[in-house]
C-alpha cells in the first residue's frame, strides 16, 4: 500500500487552505439563505436556486474537459435516496439557519459527529469505546446549554431543527461513504441536483413570484456559492485526508458568528459561549480518535518489512 505521504495527489497544506476556503464560503451561503428568507424569498424558492445552477455547471465543466463518461452511473436508486435524504437536510439545515444565529445554527450542525458515533454503534454495531462514548456525552452536554430547552432565549423550534440537520447530515454521511466507493465526488453532486431539482419545481408555482433585481442577486449567490463550497470541499478531499483537513471545518463557527454580527448585527447569547466549545471538542475529539484508530488498522493489515 502506498504511503499518504507519496501518493502523487498528497499536498496536506493546500488541503488545509482548501478546506478553509469550504468553510467560509458555506458560511457565507447560509448568510445568503438568511438574507433571502428575511426578505420573503420562500425557503424552497431558495433551495431550487440552490441546486438548479449545480447542474450546466458540472456538466459544461465535464463537457469542456471531454469527460462526460464520468457521469455515467449504474446506481440511480442509490442516488435517488441520497437525493431524499439530502433534501430533507438541506431543508432543515437552510431552515435552522433562518430561525436561529448563523453562530448557533453552524454549532449545532457540527453535532452530526456525535449522532454518527450514535448511529455506528446502535444501527451498525460498531464498537465504540470510552473515548468516543465520553465525547458523545460532552457534545451533548454543550447542545443542551446551547438549546436551553429550559429556557426562552432560543426558539426551540429552531434548536430541534437545526439538531435534525445535524442527524440529516450523519445518516448522509453513510450514503455518501457508500456511493464513493464506485462514484466521482462529483457525480454524487450532479445526480443530487439532477434529481431534486424537479421535486423543488413542483412546488414552484406555489411559492415563486417576481423578484426586485437584488433578490434576483440573492439567489444566484446561492447557486453559485454552493457549487463553489461543493468544489472546495472535494478538492481538499483530493489533496488530503478527512483525518487531516476536518479541523478546519470548525472554521465555519468563526466565520458564521462574523457574518451574523456584520450582516445581521446578532450575537449569541452566553450560554452560547459555554456549549459551542464543548460541542467543538466532542467534534475534534471523534475525528482524533477516528483517525487513531484507522491508523491503527492500517499498520495491522499492511506487511512488516523484511
Amino acid at each position: 500500500m502506498q504511503p499518504e505521504s507519496d501518493h502523487p495527489h498528497h499536498r496536506p497544506l493546500l488541503a488545509l487552505v482548501l478546506r478553509l476556503a469550504a468553510a467560509f464560503v458555506l458560511a457565507g451561503l447560509l448568510a445568503c439563505v438568511k438574507l433571502a428568507s428575511e426578505r420573503g424569498i420562500h425557503l424552497a424558492e431558495i433551495m431550487f436556486w440552490r441546486q438548479l445552477p449545480t447542474i450546466p455547471i458540472l456538466f459544461g465543466w465535464f463537457a469542456l474537459r471531454g469527460r462526460l463518461d464520468v457521469l455515467k452511473t449504474r446506481r440511480t436508486g442509490s442516488h435517488l435516496r441520497r437525493s431524499g435524504f439530502g433534501l430533507v437536510g438541506m431543508a432543515m439545515n437552510f431552515g435552522a439557519a433562518t430561525l436561529l444565529p448563523l453562530a448557533v445554527a453552524t454549532t449545532l450542525n457540527y453535532s452530526s459527529a456525535i449522532f454518527a458515533v450514535l448511529l455506528s454503534a446502535l444501527v451498525l454495531r460498531e464498537p465504540t469505546g470510552p473515548w468516543r462514548w465520553g465525547a458523545v456525552a460532552m457534545g451533548f452536554a454543550g447542545v443542551l446549554l446551547i438549546a436551553q430547552p429550559w429556557g426562552d432565549e432560543l426558539p426551540l423550534l429552531g434548536a430541534a431543527i437545526a439538531l435534525g440537520a445535524a442527524m440529516m447530515i450523519a445518516l448522509i454521511s453513510v450514503q455518501l461513504r457508500d456511493l464513493g466507493r464506485t462514484e466521482h465526488p462529483f457525480t454524487i453532486v450532479f445526480y443530487f441536483s439532477l434529481f431534486s431539482v424537479p421535486v423543488l419545481g413542483l412546488a414552484m408555482p406555489f411559492v415563486a413570484k417576481a423578484h426586485p433585481p437584488q433578490d434576483w442577486l440573492l439567489l444566484l449567490a446561492c447557486g453559485v456559492i454552493g457549487v463553489l463550497g461543493q468544489v472546495l470541499l472535494t478538492a481538499a478531499l483530493r489533496y488530503g485526508t478527512v483525518a487531516n483537513v476536518i479541523v478546519m471545518d470548525y472554521s465555519g463557527l468563526i466565520w458564521a458568528t462574523l457574518f451574523g454580527w456584520l450582516v445581521f448585527a446578532n450575537l449569541p447569547g452566553a450560554s452560547f459561549w459555554f456549549g459551542a466549545p464543548l460541542v467543538v471538542g466532542a467534534g475534534l475529539l471523534i475525528a482524533w480518535r477516528e483517525h487513531t484508530l484507522g491508523m491503527a488498522r492500517k499498520a495491522a493489515v499492511e506487511p512488516k518489512p523484511l
